[in-house]
Parts: structure tokens; C-alpha cells; sequence
């Protein structure tokens, strides 16, 4: 197909034959009345653009949005636009939201559906220009911009009073994709080590957001009494419970239109699971001991330290809640995955604590970098700025080296990580040469396919064509590494 060819795909033929008649005079039009005619025109080369009707549906959307998906996966920067119900199933409307897919409401007029199409179309050429004129598809910023990248190799979310920054290729792709997810009415769930940032980076969520100038609280579950996590997330009224001497509004009202973070969501009960399933869905609740219905207005964030399908598949948490989250789980890498990042994380800990302690350091000496990298960080990015913050106490005469740095980071007894399925052991020194060797080399192949998919907007038939090997030895080699 020529990339100014444009798929309809509708069962409703008064839409088709409207939609056509708005297009007609700037683009050649496919139409597709049932999904194998849909599936056939979506060929190997693609189409210029895709307007897709999903109305009606009564499977709760799953077929539509594994074809979403898909089509997603093989056509990254495909400009789409889906027409769908004023009850549009929650799956469709989240993976609009994740992909970056335009999404209208069936009753509009076709002139306007036409014209949301032909907008992102501009978009597109406007980016396929940048690129063609040496500008990596990473370093443009389309619609304002997901992440910003500093440099080459450098890309940075900004909000408000933080930012995140990563040369991670991985890392770098999620921010893009969690700005994305930020700017929409939707529940993100967050995955990651004790200490690897959910926090921060929920805050920044929240920043970037139209919601940032409402408040933001957090409710860290896992250090509260099963009792009183009900009472904290939804409030009670006087006399609900023996110490309630008084109405309290929970975390949910007091948010207003704002965010809520529910942190180590694991720790959930059953009947707590049951309840915040009912406010992602509808919002609504009642305080502990009242009969009142309130709806929330707030925007949720969720994250565990654990990956949910096992406690799924143990009985420790329900499908349909996991399956509700899991449509927007974002992974965030432990540190030891973002080998990248060590060094600039670290300057900015001795910039931050050096200010903050009164300390003047003039010169960093490479061995404390040299350390840092050769240590696993079971802790994560907690137990960096932990040590940077020894290391500044302890330095002298404005030098900061590897001898202010702990006896542990130096020998690399490093503790048990939080992920229990972690075996931290190969990590730690002496090693053989052998093995460290092995190691270099496999860390390395994996850093060159990270970049070569990061460069081919994660399509894997490109990146197998450019690294001139077969899809089936790159699909083995993203599992060997544990790449998804």
C-alpha cells in the first residue's frame, strides 16, 4: 500500500460511504466491512493511516484490543483513530491512551473524525521529515513531546519540582509511553524493587498530569493494620469502630480531583480487593460504617514490590482486579538493569548531599565510579544515595574516592535482593576471568540489541534485519537476557 492509503473498517456501511466522501479528495480509501477484510488490508507493508469503528461490542473488548495490540506492535508510528460507545469497554480505552491512539465517540460528525486523522498524519510526516534529516526517531518530540532526550543518549521526563533521566534504552521507551498514560484518566500500575524509585517516579506521574496542581497523597499499605486500611482509603464515620470517636474522610475524598498512590497494593485483602475494584471501575464507595454511596474524583497509582501473576495464580489476589492493572503495569528496572544510569544518579546525590551537608568536594577520583559500577545494588537507587551520602560525610580535603565508599561496596558482598527469583551471587567479587569476561560479552550484546531496538521503535523485524541476524535467533536472545 502507498503510505497515503487509508484503511475504514466499519460494519455500518452509512459510515463508511460518509467517511469516504470526507477523505476522498486527499487520500485513497480501502474499505473493510468485516475484520478478515481488516486483517488482509492490514498487509506487511501498512497502510498510510487506520479508522477503525469498535461499537456494539458485548465481549468486553478483549478480541479488539489484542488486535490493537498487534497492530501497535507492527506499525509503531501507524496514525489510528477509533470510533467507539459512550460505554466503551476499559480495555479499548486504555490501550488508546497507552499507543497513542486518537479515539472519538461514535455520533461524531465524519467531517471531524476526518479531521482527526488527517492531524495525525501531519504529525507523522512531520517526524518522518526530522528523521530523514538525521534526527533519530528518539530525539523527536511529536505533540510537545513525551520524553525530552538531553543528548544522543540521554532521555528525561520533566515535571514540576522532579524529573527523571535515563540512558537506558528500555527505560528511556517506558517514560515515553508512562507520559503518555499520565496525560489520561486511567490507573498505572507500577512494578519494581524496594528502593528502585516507584514513588518518585509516581509523583512525577502525577506532575506531568492535567491533575498536578491538586494534591497528591500516599497510602503505604504495607505499613498499615489489615483493620485500618479501609478506614484510611475510604474514611469512617463516628461509632463505626471502637476508636472512631469522629467522621474522618479517607484518602480517596481527601484527594479531590488529585492522585492517590496505593503502595505495596499486594498486601490488599479479598474483601479490600473487592472494594477498590469497585472504585476503578465506577469511583464509587462508602465510608466505613455508613450506608452514604460518595464517588471519588481521583486519579489512582498503584505498585507493588512483586509481579501480581503469581499472587494470582497462588489465590492471593483476584483475576479481575489483576487483569483491571495490568492493562497499564509499567516495570521499573532494578539498578543493577540500568548500568547506564549509575554514574549520572550518583553526581547527582553528591550534588544534591553536598549542599545539603555543607560539603565542598572539588575533584571525584574514577575509582569511587569504578566501584559503584561493579557493585549489584540490591537495594536499588535507596542504597545509592544511602552510600553516596556516607561517602560525602566521610570525605577529605574536597576529594571524594572509592576509599570513602563502605567495605561491602568495595569487596561486593552485596545483601539478598528484594526480588527473591534474584540470585545476586554470580555478581559479587573476586570472580574468575573467565566469568568475567563472559560476562562483559553478554553485557554488551545485550546494550547493542537494547539500542537496536530502541532504534527501530521496538519493531523486531527491523531490528533483526539490522543486526543481520534471523528474528528466531533475536527471539532467543531477548529471552536469554530476559528482554521483553
Amino acid at each position: 500500500m502507498s503510505e497515503h492509503d487509508v484503511v475504514l473498517f466499519s460494519r455500518n456501511e452509512q459510515r463508511l460511504n460518509a467517511l469516504t466522501d470526507a477523505l476522498a479528495n486527499v487520500l485513497s480509501v480501502t474499505l473493510c466491512r468485516n475484520p478478515d477484510e481488516l486483517r488482509d488490508a492490514m498487509c506487511e507493508d501498512g497502510p498510510g493511516g487506520l479508522i477503525a469503528e469498535f461499537t456494539g461490542l458485548d465481549n468486553g473488548g478483549h478480541a479488539e484490543d489484542r488486535f490493537l495490540e498487534q497492530l501497535r506492535e507492527d506499525f509503531p508510528q501507524l496514525p489510528v483513530v477509533i470510533l467507539v460507545d459512550e460505554d466503551c469497554p476499559e480495555p479499548i480505552q486504555r490501550r488508546a491512551a497507552c499507543a497513542n491512539m486518537g479515539m472519538l465517540l461514535s455520533h461524531c460528525e465524519s467531517a471531524e473524525v476526518a479531521l482527526e486523522l488527517l492531524n495525525r498524519l501531519n504529525a507523522s510526516d512531520e517526524l518522518s521529515t526530522t528523521t530523514d534529516e538525521n534526527t533519530s526517531v528518539e530525539n523527536a518530540v511529536p505533540n510537545g513531546g513525551p520524553s525530552k532526550c538531553v543528548d544522543d543518549s540521554q532521555a528525561v521526563l520533566e515535571g514540576i519540582t522532579r524529573n527523571f533521566e535515563t540512558k537506558t534504552a528500555h527505560l528511556a521507551k517506558m517514560l515515553s509511553d508512562l507520559e503518555v498514560a499520565a496525560k489520561h484518566d486511567v490507573t498505572i500500575l507500577l512494578i519494581g524493587e524496594t528502593g528502585s524509585g516507584k514513588t518518585y517516579l509516581s509523583k512525577l506521574i502525577h506532575e506531568v498530569s492535567p491533575r498536578s496542581k491538586e494534591p497528591f497523597l500516599n497510602v503505604a499499605c504495607g505499613a498499615l493494620p489489615a483493620d485500618l486500611i479501609e478506614s484510611e482509603l475510604f474514611g469512617h464515620v463516628k461509632g463505626a469502630f471502637t476508636s472512631a470517636h469522629a467522621d474522618k474522610e479517607g484518602k480517596f475524598l481527601a484527594a479531590g480531583r488529585g492522585t492517590v498512590l496505593l503502595d505495596e497494593i499486594d498486601v490488599l485483602g479479598p474483601e479490600q480487593q473487592v472494594k477498590l475494584l469497585r472504585v476503578i471501575e465506577t469511583g464509587e464507595f462508602e465510608p466505613v460504617g455508613s450506608n452514604r454511596t460518595i464517588k471519588s474524583q481521583a486519579r489512582l497509582v498503584v505498585a507493588s514490590n512483586l509481579d501480581l501473576q503469581p499472587l494470582v495464580e497462588q489465590g492471593r489476589f483476584r483475576p479481575d482486579l489483576y487483569y483491571r492493572l495490568n492493562m497499564l503495569k509499567f516495570q521499573l528496572p532494578s539498578l543493577r538493569d540500568r548500568k547506564p544510569d549509575i554514574t549520572s544518579l550518583a553526581r547527582k546525590c553528591i550534588d544534591k548531599l553536598t549542599k545539603q551537608h555543607g560539603i565542598k568536594i572539588s575533584r571525584i577520583e574514577e575509582s569511587l565510579f569504578q566501584a559503584l559500577l561493579n557493585y549489584p545494588w540490591p537495594g536499588n537507587v535507596r542504597e545509592l544515595e544511602n552510600v553516596i551520602q556516607r561517602a560525602v560525610i566521610y570525605s577529605r580535603d574536597g576529594v571524594l574516592s572509592a576509599r570513602e565508599l563502605p567495605t561491602h561496596i568495595l569487596t561486593g558482598q552485596a545483601g539478598p535482593a528484594n526480588d527473591p527469583s534474584v540470585d545476586l551471587v554470580d555478581d559479587l567479587v573476586p570472580e574468575t576471568a573467565q566469568s568475567h569476561l563472559g560476562r562483559q560479552i553478554a553485557t554488551t550484546e545485550r546494550e547493542i540489541i537494547e539500542q537496536a531496538l530502541f532504534s527501530n521503535n521496538f519493531s523486531r523485524t527491523k531490528t533483526a534485519q539490522n543486526l543481520g541476524i534471523s528474528r528466531v535467533t533475536l527471539y532467543n536472545k531477548m529471552k536469554k537476557y530476559g528482554m521483553k
